[in-house]
This record gives structure tokens, C-alpha cells and sequence, in this order.
């Protein structure tokens, strides 16, 4: 049996929908303060609660588990910045939470996913690898690295085993163009309006955009990644600008785009060193262009469904 935290959100709800496929026992937690329910697979069993929960225990069986992907998390970097307490409660708490309930119960294994972005700050050299010094920009990047520590203190003290997966920018299928982490869906679903997109910076800001799937792929393979922290990512650096030219060529969009002011806590400049993945045999498969055409195909059918 395995407990995917978050499995109604954005990436939790790939992950389930491939362990199901894989014909693996599935409980997903989620409070769906950003989980959709029309994402929970329905050959998994939901539990409505949060990871802060003292009676989790009351609500799944861990004895049951042999394995915990722990997905869910408070991700808006502003918030964290604004609210660093909430941040630290849900990210920091939460997680330790977790990690109590798996001591007591000796649940072997924690699969964490944490920021391949937030965690390393303003990057010192690029590509950014695994040994890049720790220096968060946010209370997200902070919050997401005590995550960590804390799962390694865990393996020192208990013998827990980890895998932690630093992401890059996740994009596809079921990312809320309503969040703010989701650049992609938050350009097309723009463009779907006929509004111009807005860019925070000058647009020469770049990120390492990588697609759920690719993802959903080093989760499982992480079952077989013995106490390693991995970055997940496409190893390529690709601009806002650049960005919002591919996707308004895919749709035809006659607009321009609205600069505004940047935000706090948020990087410049980040790309992932992705080459300790393929070390272990994982690397991205899917291309930006290729991805983007899924998600806006994706966009425009549940536009229709919702009309």
C-alpha cells in the first residue's frame, strides 16, 4: 500500500492515476484546499484530511504502508513570503508530522518532493547540481529545505529511507491557472480569454520547465533510489519571453504582453544540472513545445466540458 499526500493535486493526481495503472493499493490524503476532487482516481481510497492531523493514524492504517509520496505542500512563494508562519506550519509541521507517524509505525520509505528552484536561490553557477550551496530567496525554498532535513536526521536517527526530488518548474495537464505557480496554464488560460498575459520582470527571467509525466516517471523510479536527493528537471534554460512566444505561435495570438514589477523572493536566473538523474536512469523525454500543445489541447477541452 502506498500514501501519496497531496494526490489530489496537480502532480499527486498523476502519480496516483500511474501507481493505479501499475496495480499498485493507493491512499491518497488530501484536505483540498488546492486538490480538485475531480482529480482523485477512484480506484484509490480518499481521505479528506490534512498532514498537520494528529489522528491520521485514526484514518489510515500505517501499518499498511511500505511507502509515502509526500507531494502535498503550501507552493505559492508570495504567500510564503507574506505568511512565512502558515508556510513553515503546512511545509515544516506538516511534514514532521508525517514523518512521526512513519517512525511510529515503521513505514520504511519517504519519496519527498521538494524545489529544485526555491531551495538553491540566486544560483552561483549554472547549471545548478545537487552540491549548488543551500541559499532560499523565500520561506517556500526554507521551508522546503528543513523538509529535507529533517528526512535525512530521520534516516540518521531511525533508519528511515529517502528519496528527495528537487523539481524545476513542473508544468501540464491539471496545473491551476488560478495558482500562481503555474506560468504555462496561466498564459494559455489568458490567451483562451483573449487577454494579454502578464510578465513579472522583463521577461529575460529563465526557468527549467519540465512536464508532469517526466516527473510522475522519476517518482516510481525513486522506489528503486536508495537515500539520494536528485534534481528533476530538463537540464535547459528557457525564458519568460521565449516562453510567451511559444505558446502564443501554438495558439495564434494577436496580443502583447503587460510587464510589471517583479516579484520578491523569486529567482532570476535557474537551470538544472540534471546529469545525477540520468546516472540513475531517468531523464526528461517530453519537449517544451510538445508539452505546451498537450496542455493547451488539455485547456480548450475542459473549457468546452465547462461551458
Amino acid at each position: 500500500m502506498i500514501l501519496v499526500t497531496g494526490g489530489a493535486g496537480f502532480i499527486g493526481s498523476h502519480i496516483v492515476d500511474e501507481l493505479i495503472k501499475n496495480n499498485y493499493d493507493v491512499i491518497i490524503l488530501d484536505n483540498l484546499t488546492t486538490g480538485n476532487k475531480d482529480n482523485i482516481n477512484p480506484k484509490a481510497e480518499f481521505v479528506n484530511a490534512d498532514i498537520r492531523n494528529k489522528d491520521l493514524d485514526e484514518k489510515i492504517n500505517f501499518k499498511d504502508l511500505e511507502l509515502v509520496i509526500h507531494q502535498a505542500a503550501q507552493i505559492n512563494v508570495r504567500t510564503s513570503v507574506e505568511n512565512p508562519i502558515y508556510d513553515a506550519d503546512i511545509n515544516i509541521i506538516g511534514t514532521l508530522n508525517l514523518l512521526e507517524f512513519m517512525r511510529k509505525y515503521d513505514v520504511n520509505k519517504i519519496i519527498f518532493a521538494s524545489s529544485g528552484g526555491a531551495v538553491y536561490g540566486e544560483p552561483k553557477y549554472l547549471p545548478v547540481d545537487e552540491n549548488h550551496p543551500i541559499n532560499p530567496l523565500s520561506s517556500y525554498g526554507l521551508s522546503k529545505y528543513c523538509g529535507e532535513e529533517y528526512i535525512k536526521l530521520y534516516n540518521r536517527l531511525y533508519g528511515l529511507e529517502y528519496c528527495i526530488l528537487r523539481y524545476s518548474n513542473v508544468y501540464g495537464e491539471r496545473q491551476d491557472p488560478k495558482g500562481e505557480a503555474g506560468v504555462i496554464s496561466i498564459f494559455i488560460d489568458r490567451m483562451l480569454k483573449n487577454q494579454s498575459p502578464i510578465i513579472f520582470g522583463d521577461g529575460n527571467q529563465t526557468r527549467d520547465f519540465v512536464y508532469v509525466k517526466d516527473v510522475v516517471k522519476a517518482n516510481l523510479m525513486a522506489f528503486n533510489w536508495k537515500n539520494e536527493i536528485v534534481n528533476i528537471g530538463t537540464g535547459k534554460e528557457t525564458s519568460i519571453n521565449e516562453l510567451y512566444n511559444i505558446i502564443k505561435n501554438e495558439m495564434g495570438f494577436k496580443g502583447n504582453p503587460i510587464y510589471d514589477k517583479p516579484r520578491e523572493g523569486e529567482i532570476y536566473r535557474i537551470y538544472l544540472n540534471i546529469e545525477k538523474a540520468k546516472s540513475l536512469g531517468w531523464k526528461s523525454e517530453t519537449d517544451l513545445r510538445e508539452g505546451i500543445k498537450r496542455v493547451i489541447n488539455w485547456m480548450k477541452d475542459k473549457k468546452n466540458i465547462n461551458r
